[in-house]
């Protein structure tokens, strides 16, 4: 069966590169393995200018390499990149839940609450696609509060670095750790405690960088 189920409607590039980009992330298209536009048009339902248009696009998130005339394939894992990447998602991550703090009202908490519970049943059954989604729920809401564009623009590029790594080595993420985390950073934001706020986000990306040291 494909990794990439087909596209119902003619949709252009930016539906390409999300079924492209989401397989990458989730690992149905491993590290190393070539991508050739019109397979992947074909699996798609697409005709291969939007393909070719997204590949290049993951090629400038770090997530699809290639050498003109040689090969197009996922990247494999680089670790200088993904330390990078966790470094700059943390900081945007800190000045997002800084900036949005005095703006966020009980329902936004309400919501963070929500998204921790469904993390954390996630968690529970080993569910790494649904885990994820929900801690990206979680930390949406802070960054879409900010109202930053710029901020929530370079998080989409790097996270997905962070979260194809996740996806890898879910059985090494110290994934029950971050209920807790979470739930801390909900209670310093119920709480106005801006300076809580941010050191606990710091401490749940910096724990990301654990992943980097596992085999």
């Amino acid at each position: 069966m494909s990794p990439l189920p087909k596209i119902a409607r003619p949709l252009l590039r930016d539906e390409a590169y999300d079924r492209i980009r989401h397989a990458i992330i989730d690992g149905s298209l491993a590290p190393g393995a070539p991508l050739r536009d019109a397979e992947l048009a074909g699996e798609l339902g697409l005709s291969r200018a939007p393909v070719r248009q997204a590949l290049l696009r993951l090629a400038e998130d770090g997530l699809v390499e290639s050498k003109p005339q040689s090969y197009t394939r996922v990247a494999r894992f680089a670790p200088d990149d993904v330390r990078d990447a966790v470094r700059l998602v943390r900081t945007l991550h800190e000045f997002a839940v800084r900036e949005a703090l005095p703006r966020l009202a009980p329902p936004d908490v309400a919501e963070m609450r929500a998204a921790n519970e469904r993390f954390a049943t996630a968690v529970d059954a080993g569910d790494v696609t649904g885990a994820i989604a929900a801690d990206d729920d979680l930390h949406d809401v802070p960054v879409r509060a900010c109202g930053n564009r710029a901020v929530a623009a370079t998080l989409d590029r790097y996270t997905p670095l962070l979260r194809r790594l996740e996806h890898a080595r879910f059985g090494s993420l110290p994934a029950h750790r971050s209920v807790r985390r979470h739930a801390e950073l909900i209670e310093a934001i119920a709480a106005g405690d801006a300076a809580t706020a941010v050191r606990v986000t710091s401490t749940i990306w910096t724990d990301l960088e654990t992943l980097l040291e596992t085999p």
